[in-house]
């Protein structure tokens, strides 16, 4: 008789190294944080940033415990309920901030950033039709990968009402990051960029595309076109970091970070704090911390025995990288200003969480193990 795969009950040990980076990441942080908003004499940041890596460690390490036979029963609740909170800031629920309508407020003093949830549930989503395999199918089929796409089409399209271009565009990675793992023709990638141009398209014509997102793409080309007005923060940002040296003027010692000359600091330009402060050593360690992680994520990817997992672990992996290139890429000039923070660095409760919730999702796919039977 044919052996086949069943998923045993157990579950194999933690990746260690990969809650130590994560945890490490978190530490410094809240050190940044602390660093970049003391001078207001206010640690209620600081303080709703300890809670956010609080939460978000406890989440990690109870959905590391999960293994993947469960996650996939929940995933159509997580995916509904990330559509209706997508949904959700659309209502007098939803709040303004920087431009975007991308956060409900339940009561006064607490809101959240749904699109960072739906991130992980996206990831879940996506894994199920391009992981799923049919008996003799070695990868993902017609309908498989059409269903994926319009899994992260609904999202995606939710997130452009914001309009939040900087999610969009790491929903967009996502996905392509799925795709790649999963052993999908080649051919799906063209017609999803073909799909990513189109949308562009779109947007440009029914005036999705604000005004502001588009001058931050012609800052980019010429960054000393408007250092007084929209290249400000691009300006301030490098001049943060160059200031920094080698081996930084000290945590706590920044003088550009003090005194608050670049704007949203503690949030997507926390890597100007660790520039100036920690030189360039400390940032390359950060990056250098970040991309140990994204390596020992490519680990468990590759060495999964389930499809699902695979396909589910490339997608976190895709979300982690393409952010951290993007929001280190913005402070030093490769890329334009879209708003998203760094992974486990950056102030914000929700994406603290989901950023540690990822990791848990990737230690139960290192931890599930299957056996033959």
């Amino acid at each position: 008789m044919r052996s086949r795969v069943v998923w045993a009950p157990t579950l194999a040990a933690p990746d260690r190294v990969l809650t130590l980076l994560a945890l490490g990441l978190s530490v410094v942080g809240l050190l940044l944080v602390w660093s970049a908003t003391r001078m207001e004499g206010d640690y209620s940041l600081l303080v709703r940033q300890a809670v956010g890596v609080g939460l978000g460690v406890v989440l990690m390490w109870l959905v590391s415990r999960v293994d993947l036979r469960v996650l996939r029963a929940y995933v159509p609740v997580v995916y509904v309920l990330a559509l209706v909170s997508l949904a959700g800031v659309l209502t007098p629920l939803g709040v303004r901030v920087n431009g975007a309508h991308s956060w409900i407020v339940p009561a006064p003093g607490v809101r959240f950033q749904p699109s960072e949830f739906a991130k992980v549930a996206l990831a879940l989503a996506f894994a199920v039709p391009l992981g799923e395999l049919r008996d003799g199918q070695r990868r993902p089929g017609f309908g498989g990968v059409v269903l994926a796409l319009v899994l992260a089409a609904v999202p995606i399209g939710l997130i452009a009402l914001q309009p939040d271009l900087g999610t969009m565009l790491v929903f967009a990675a996502m996905v392509t990051g799925a795709l790649l793992v999963s052993g999908a023709p080649k051919r799906w990638l063209l017609v999803l960029f073909a799909g990513a141009a189109g949308a562009g398209a779109a947007a440009w014509q029914l005036g999705l595309v604000r005004p502001y997102q588009i001058e931050r793409l012609l800052v980019l080309a010429d960054p000393a076109s408007d250092l007084g007005g929209v290249g400000y923060n691009a300006a301030q940002a490098r001049i943060a970091i160059g200031s920094g040296g080698f081996y930084g003027k000290g945590l706590f010692n920044g003088e550009q970070t003090a005194g608050h000359f670049v704007p949203e600091q503690h949030t997507d330009f926390i890597f100007t704090v660790a520039g100036e402060e920690l030189g360039f050593a400390g940032a390359a360690l950060i990056v250098l911390c970040v991309g140990a992680l994204l390596w020992r994520g490519l680990a468990i990817a590759r060495r999964s025995d389930s499809p699902y997992g695979t396909v589910l672990a490339g997608a976190l992996v895709s979300w982690i990288a393409f952010q951290t290139f993007v929001n280190v890429g913005m402070t030093v000039g490769l890329m334009p200003i879209v708003g998203v923070p760094l992974p486990f660095v950056s102030y914000g409760g929700s994406a603290t969480v989901a950023g540690l919730v990822a990791v848990g999702l990737l230690q139960a796919v290192h931890r599930t193990k299957a056996m033959e039977a």
